[in-house]
């Protein structure tokens, strides 16, 4: 089930006696917890609310509160964090968990009570017994991380709902700043919705100023500067992230990871991969293989492997101490631009 649909069936009361939400966005997995909760009108100090840690607690003391009868109440809640009896994850300091009586509790539940699992891993273990169980009694929610796409239809329909529009411009700065992740998109937009509470406007300056850069971020741009040529650009925001205390070491070695990607994600086009393909191969987030294949169609293979040699090499002076860091970072950052 997905989770407009979760979320409306939990909304009419229309309770299944156990749940699985199964993934790792955290904003949904959010969205879910709250929809139980005030659907059943409850806080965390409830006598019908429980809430437990596998990691801490026993599947004995899960079942016994899911047997108890609520109090007052037509439903007794019942979360259960971390269940990593439905992986392959070995804990060695959690306790001992009885599945058979798990197991013999899913196939013949309390009717009265509404027992979740948040299992907040990318996929379970199927070869378990308890997670083919589990999967097979309990309405199985998917959580899972939504795509480039998906994101940006989420974050366009949010901002429809509350009549804000934002600039293209800053559209696409938002989308870059936030990784194309929901729950940071999420998170960072509730300051831009308050901002605009008034105007009901978003532009590029807006995001610029409310919307904080990771130092991943500032070495992109500082990427993209080194490629341009834009020498002026390059060495003013060096000496910015140098002022707010960023290492030299730190920037040369998450410039050396950017480059690398971009030449892996240009060695692998030539090869005839697709954005999909590459994505895969190098193991890394979406929406950095998609910037990474805008930027390389501009650039040649030599230039890319040559400007990863040099920061190696930069790499290991900076390192054995042959050349005071700061002025070998920014000799570089001249002869390059």
């Amino acid at each position: 089930m997905n989770v407009q649909n979760a979320l409306q069936a939990i909304h009419d009361q229309d309770f299944k006696a156990s749940y699985l939400v199964l993934g790792t966005e955290k904003y949904l997995q959010k969205q879910i917890r709250q929809a139980f909760i005030e659907s059943l009108q409850l806080d965390v100090d409830d006598l019908n609310f429980a809430e437990f840690d596998m990691e801490e607690d026993s599947v004995d003391a899960v079942i016994d509160e899911a047997e108890s009868m609520p109090f007052f109440g037509d439903y007794r809640l019942v979360f259960v964090e971390t269940p990593f009896i439905l992986t392959a994850e070995k804990k060695t300091n959690a306790p001992e968990h009885d599945l058979d009586r798990l197991i013999s509790y899913l196939k013949d539940p309390v009717t009265s009570t509404i027992l979740v699992f948040f299992a907040n891993y990318e996929k379970l273990d199927e070869r378990k017994k308890i997670s083919k169980q589990l999967k097979k009694n309990a309405e199985v929610i998917d959580v899972a991380p939504m795509n480039e796409g998906e994101v940006r239809r989420f974050l366009q329909q949010t901002l429809d709902n509350e009549a804000i529009t934002m600039s293209r411009d800053a559209f696409e700065l938002f989308i870059r700043l936030t990784d194309a992740n929901l729950t940071k998109v999420m998170g960072e937009l509730q300051k831009l919705q308050l901002f605009a509470a008034q105007t009901k406007q978003i532009n590029k300056n807006d995001v610029e100023a409310l919307v904080p850069k990771s130092l991943e971020d500032n070495v992109f741009d500082l990427t993209n500067y080194l490629l341009k040529g834009q020498t002026k650009e390059a060495l003013e925001l060096y000496e910015d992230l140098h002022i707010q205390g960023e290492e030299t070491i730190k920037i040369n070695a998450i410039l050396i990871s950017q480059i690398r990607l971009y030449l892996q994600t240009a060695i692998l086009l030539n090869l005839g991969y697709q954005q999909g393909n590459i994505t895969k191969s190098l193991n890394v987030h979406p929406y950095r293989v998609k910037l990474a294949v805008q930027q390389v169609r501009k650039m040649d293979i030599q230039t890319l492997t040559r400007l990863y040699d040099e920061l190696i090499e930069n790499d290991y002076k900076i390192k054995s101490g042959q050349r005071d860091k700061e002025f070998l970072f920014q000799l570089f950052l001249l002869q390059e631009t």
